[in-house]
């Protein structure tokens, strides 16, 4: 079952053309320009500068952590900064060898070819990859049968980025031919707010009073929860107010958007509200809490679930999903409670 939900940390199809360009100028262009993410930020500055030294295509990156933190963003900052273009695909759009062959033969040199999903690659073109990764060449086939033979093709120089949310699903020979690999790492409330700040002076929107720190705080640890959060506490102080943001005002927009003060929405307190009331706060297996919910396991498991961990509301145990104090507490249900109470054992966790 689709739900749209403003605090999905996946990007969502935006219908207007000119609201869609509006949310890419948004983001950061040039590595100066990029908030968080330090330690890479520091990394993918000396490879560049490197790279641009030698005038060789930078090393090949993998991306890796939740959805909405800045890998494709980070993709484009990188062709921006080589002065290279950036060709976008994804793993689930290579189907067969020869729809890569159609992107590497458009290659210009140096340039960036940007995975995403990139555990979804399929076998036959995963292998297809490896040569054209180390040597910049690919092996096509002709003909078949016993007349089959084999011509390599050189491709130009390239960097190949690739992104994963599901980084243990990446092939241990795929993951050593990426010379930088790194885990993004959700944003604390501060790097938020500057990124909201950006945002806000790019939008022409004023704030004063808190009204930043208070979207920071709901938005999950995720800029592009942040941005859009931003852009619907806009519309609604343009509507009921003279479009300043103030606390009062992002407070209002919020509670009507279903957001509450931990950045959780309907979906998220139904969650946790089945395993209270239906399984006593667990533990239970995440197709049973799916199957109450009449809802996909999957989203439940990717979206749903990782940033109820992440704040301590919910906890895995090898018998299932249980909730925590904090959580039962957070639905108003303390009794609940199996993290942290006589139910729970910690050496499940």
């Amino acid at each position: 079952m689709a739900v749209e939900r403003i605090v999905s940390p996946t990007s969502t199809p935006v219908l207007d053309p000119v609201e869609q360009e509006r949310n890419w100028s948004l983001r950061p262009r040039r590595i100066d320009e990029y908030i968080g993410q330090s330690q890479l930020i520091e990394k993918l500055s000396i490879a560049i500068k490197a790279a641009q030294g030698r005038s060789d295509p930078m090393e090949h990156v993998l991306l890796h952590g939740p959805p909405g933190l800045g890998k494709t963003t980070l993709a484009h900052v990188i062709g921006q900064e080589m002065g290279t273009r950036v060709h976008l695909t994804s793993g689930p759009a290579l189907t067969k060898p020869g729809d890569l062959v159609s992107v590497l033969t458009q290659l210009g040199e140096r340039d960036i070819l940007f995975i995403d999903e990139i555990h979804r690659l399929p076998i036959a073109v995963e292998e297809f990859v490896y040569p054209a990764m180390e040597d910049f060449r690919i092996d096509v086939r002709v003909e078949g049968g016993m007349h089959s033979r084999t011509v390599q093709v050189a491709v130009r120089p390239f960097t190949l980025i690739g992104a994963t949310t599901r980084a243990g699903l990446v092939s241990g020979p795929m993951l050593s031919r990426f010379g930088i690999q790194h885990s993004l790492a959700y944003y604390g409330v501060g790097e938020l707010v500057t990124i909201l700040g950006r945002s806000a002076e790019l939008l022409g929107v004023r704030a004063e009073g808190g009204a930043l720190k208070l979207i920071a705080e709901r938005s999950r640890g995720t800029p592009r929860i942040a941005n859009r959060l931003l852009r619907r506490v806009r519309d609604f102080a343009q509507v009921k107010g003279d479009g300043t943001l103030t606390a009062a005002m992002v407070g209002e927009a919020l509670t009507l958007e279903g957001v509450d003060t931990s950045g959780l929405d309907d979906l998220d307190r139904s969650y946790m509200r089945v395993l209270g009331r239906v399984y006593s706060g667990g533990p239970v297996g995440p197709e049973a809490i799916a199957a109450t919910l009449n809802h996909d396991v999957g989203t439940l498991v990717d979206i749903v679930e990782p940033y109820l961990l992440q704040i301590g509301f919910l906890a895995r145990t090898k018998r299932g999903r249980a909730l925590t104090k904090a959580g039962a507490v957070h639905i108003g249900m303390p009794g609940a409670a199996v993290v942290g109470g006589e139910l729970f054992d910690p050496e499940e966790r």
